[in-house]
């Protein structure tokens, strides 16, 4: 059997300069048989049609601060769905916070979807506040808070007034006194003690449940989270 004919390479003289000339190349390579077998021309191939899209040109600067959009206004944010094992009256552990490691009592949810919880305050010393259940541990205890009426709080009763910062050196020292004697009112206060004693009969008709509620969840050494049974 006849060994395949191996066609070399021509050599370059120069880089991009070959050492044949254009006519030898051409009748190497065979273009002569290809433009003899179309008629005398090299065979075309029809483009694709592609659609036209304006150009966008890049803006030439761009701003040295984040320009901020406006949102929709139109824009409605659902609250989050509420999980299976967080039902009123189920004792959570929080997971962060000045409160890290308590166990608390689930009351309801709120319209912006955060969990209204107490200690109670009397108890393990949580006063009502407002928390996300993606920084709570939902436990199988569980105390009957049905009697318990809190019907008037909402997101807006934990709003803060707001009051504009004043300049100047006076103003600044006068300020930081202010946030000193800066107390809670005694509108939450006593809305926290109605709170506490609807809660603290529940809480001790079940026995050992005082001292559960007050106790800090914590981990200690060898013990693996992913096997504990809340």
């Amino acid at each position: 059997m006849a060994k395949p004919t191996r066609v070399s390479r021509p050599k370059e003289l120069v880089r991009g300069i070959g050492r044949n000339g254009r006519s030898k190349t051409y009748h190497k390579r065979g273009l002569w048989a290809i433009k003899a077998k179309n008629g005398g021309t090299f065979p075309t191939h029809a483009k694709a049609a592609v659609a036209e899209t304006p150009a966008v040109r890049a803006p030439k600067f761009y701003p040295a601060d984040d320009v901020a959009k406006p949102l929709h206004k139109n824009k409605v944010i659902n609250a989050p769905k509420l999980r299976t094992s967080i039902t009123p009256g189920t004792v959570l552990i929080l997971l962060a916070g000045n409160f890290k490691g308590k166990r608390v009592v689930f009351l309801k949810q709120l319209e912006s979807g955060l969990l209204l919880v107490t200690g109670p305050f009397k108890v393990n010393g949580v006063p009502l506040r407002r928390v996300n259940q993606a920084y709570v541990i939902a436990t199988s205890t569980k105390i009957d808070i049905s009697s318990v009426d809190v019907a008037k709080y909402s997101d807006a009763y934990f709003k803060r007034a707001v009051t504009k910062a004043k300049k100047g050196e006076s103003e600044f020292f006068e300020a930081e006194k202010e946030k000193e004697e800066k107390s809670l009112p005694e509108e939450k206060k006593e809305d926290q003690k109605a709170i506490d004693a609807k809660l603290i009969p529940l809480i001790e008709a079940v026995p050992e449940m005082k001292t559960y509620l007050s106790a800090r969840f914590s981990l200690k050494s060898g013990v693996k989270p992913h096997e504990l049974v809340f």
